[in-house]
């Protein structure tokens, strides 16, 4: 198919999505069409891994990552987190040597984009810095954690849905194919259980400690468990976290936390039918094709539901923690913070 006939058919699918999207109570824009200039917030972390790809010849052979490219950036980083503040000017200088264009605001440099990747390593201003984004009415990535505490995390969800603007956040981890597969595996059959691993440094003391970087194991977890968590349990020591969680249908997960000795991201998966290990880490490149879908269609791989189960797990194992390792619920940590949420921002959903 030739180019001008490939922009025709992809106008057409994206005025159709459009229509439902607007039936949903989500608007994207219906000119998105190759290349989707993307701009990144922070500058920190994975923002020069992430435009490396996306703007080389190596997304050719990935579309739909070879649809877009990052186009500009606004430089945002936390001079109290070391790794952020010690990176950020070697940062700002490669970006420029790939061609992005360093803007002076965020209000700045949505209005030179089609989407956006908030990509800030820490989660705390992740709110206020999405806040223009949506107000621009642009489709945004949150790398992760969505935010500083679960409190902040509904709250930018429910700011992203009052201004219809897709929305969605993920681990990496979640698209690795020898992890995302595990749930369908036939030697493995029906998943009864899984025990994840991952580092669990704790990078920003204010945030629950298992955001940075107990998030990817979570996320492995999760991919593997589906949803339905009932319930957490926690136990930690200076250099372990264990934290064990008994689904509704009374299977349990667990996610080890690794401080010491060699760490890594993966998982031993229990089925029906055998037992497994799940795959590893395999880079960028597949978060980079969710992104791509998303931006191109508005439509976001994984529901605001889910996500906040995950982080709602994350919470519940920090409060564990602080009550001496008992079990602590889900459903109440979701409504503690839906409670403080509304009072925090002055509204209800």
């Amino acid at each position: 198919m030739n180019q001008e006939r490939y922009r025709h058919v992809l106008k057409i699918v994206l005025s159709a999505v459009l229509a439902g999207s607007l039936q949903n109570g989500v608007t994207i824009a219906a000119e998105l069409s190759a290349p989707i200039k993307v701009g990144i917030i922070g500058l920190d972390a994975h923002a020069v891994p992430f435009t490396k790809f996306v703007n080389s010849t190596n997304a050719l052979a990935l579309p739909p990552v070879s649809d877009m490219k990052i186009t500009a950036a606004y430089p945002s980083f936390s001079p109290d987190i070391p790794f952020s503040n010690d990176n950020i000017q070697k940062n700002i200088e490669q970006m420029k040597g790939l061609g992005v264009e360093i803007c002076g605001s965020i209000e700045e440099m949505v209005k030179k984009v089609d989407a956006v990747i908030l990509a800030s390593i820490d989660g705390r201003p992740h709110l206020e810095q999405a806040k223009p984004v949506f107000a621009a009415h642009k489709p945004i990535f949150v790398d992760k954690p969505v935010a500083g505490s679960l409190v902040d995390i509904i709250e930018l969800f429910y700011q992203a849905k009052q201004n219809k603007v897709p929305c969605f956040s993920n681990s990496s981890l979640r698209y690795s194919a020898g992890i995302a597969a595990m749930r369908n595996d036939p030697k493995v059959g029906k998943v009864l259980g899984c025990d994840a691993y991952s580092s669990s440094e704790h990078l920003i003391p204010s945030q629950p400690d298992l955001f940075h970087y107990g998030i990817h194991g979570c996320e492995i977890l999760f991919t593997i468990m589906g949803t339905g968590c009932k319930s957490v349990t926690r136990v930690r020591t200076d250099d372990t976290d264990l934290v064990a969680g008994v689904w509704e249908d009374g299977r349990i997960g667990t996610l080890r936390g690794i401080r010491k000795g060699r760490t890594g991201f993966g998982a031993t998966v229990f089925g029906d039918k055998g037992i497994a290990q799940a795959g590893k880490f395999e880079g960028y490149p597949p978060l980079l094709v969710e992104i791509a879908k998303f931006f191109k269609t508005g439509i976001s791989p994984m529901t605001v539901e889910d996500t906040l189960e995950i982080y709602a797990f994350l919470e519940a194992a920090d409060e564990s923690k602080r009550q001496g390792g008992i079990p602590v619920t889900i459903q109440s940590i979701l409504e503690k913070a839906k409670q403080a949420a509304a009072a925090k921002y002055g509204h209800s959903e």
